[in-house]
């Protein structure tokens, strides 16, 4: 269990509700009285509906799979779930090349962005490299062009640089060793997530914005190798807070968890933030 029975969230909630149902009883024996006979079962039973009670609670904080949070006026929501099957303007990672290889090398295709490429691209790759050298970017966003690599593109792009394809917000997350893995050291992450919601303030045209946590799964940040994806999860709350960006409603922004990481991000944890994030 990701919340165990003894966490203080769950001791809190249950003390708040065990004062209510105290209060009451004390008002209700101001005017009911107790055979003698009863009241060792009545004390029996008022312990066990209270057992009961924080059992439920217990349950239920590691039943939890969406919680909403303000932020600034901002309602961010994180929940479990698939990010391809969500409204919105769905953000999906590459690396710094925007590299369209799937060959469980440059792209693994367990990865979203190798699922996006071979499923739910609308279109051919060959079109969207096509679509990416034609794109508009910033200045500063190309930082170099003509690379030396022994496999795919060549134009290297600033973290956190936006492509927009449909209803998709491709961005450069991670950077290629000469190994061809994706890492990151922290400064870079940040730099990443910074870059990539000044952005996205440019680029959402008043539209909710999806994203998955940033660095779960095969991206490696170097230096903080344990980091779990709730560590990354707050991270990204906590740069969402110091940007300047702010989605205007009914805008708003949606970070989806995999289902598969049920067990490992407490949302009863992100939840007790609200807006001390």
């Amino acid at each position: 269990m990701k919340v165990t029975i003894y966490d203080r969230q769950v001791r809190d909630s249950f003390f708040k509700i065990a004062a209510g149902i105290g209060t009451a009883l004390s008002t209700l024996l101001l005017f009911v009285s107790i055979p003698d006979e009863c009241k060792l079962y009545s004390l029996i039973g008022f312990a066990l509906v209270l057992f009961i009670i924080y059992l439920v609670i217990w349950w239920g904080a590691n039943s939890l799979k969406e919680v909403a949070i303000k932020i600034d006026g901002t309602t961010v929501t994180v929940k479990f779930g698939d990010i391809f099957n969500e409204e919105g303007l769905k953000a999906i990672a590459f690396n710094e090349y925007f590299d369209t290889i799937v060959d469980n090398t440059l792209i693994s295709d367990r990865s979203l962005n190798g699922i996006f490429l071979n499923s739910k691209l609308n279109g051919t790759i060959p079109e969207l490299d096509a679509e990416i050298e034609r794109y508009p970017f910033e200045e500063g966003e190309i930082l170099q062009k003509e690379v030396p690599r022994t496999a795919g593109k060549t134009v290297k792009f600033r973290l956190g640089t936006i492509f927009v394809k449909d209803d998709f917000l491709l961005t450069a997350m991670s950077k290629f060793d000469s190994s061809n893995r994706a890492n990151l050291t922290m400064p870079e992450y940040l730099e990443f997530l910074i870059n990539f919601w000044d952005r996205v303030n440019k680029v959402y045209a008043q539209r909710s914005v999806v994203t998955p946590i940033f660095g779960s799964g095969i991206t490696r940040i170097r230096g903080h190798r344990n980091i779990s994806d709730e560590d990354l999860l707050k991270i990204m709350l906590w740069t969402f807070r110091i940007s300047e960006m702010r989605f205007k409603y009914p805008a708003k922004l949606t970070i989806v968890v995999h289902a598969s990481k049920i067990d490992q991000v407490n949302l009863l944890d992100l939840k007790s933030l609200r807006n001390g994030v």
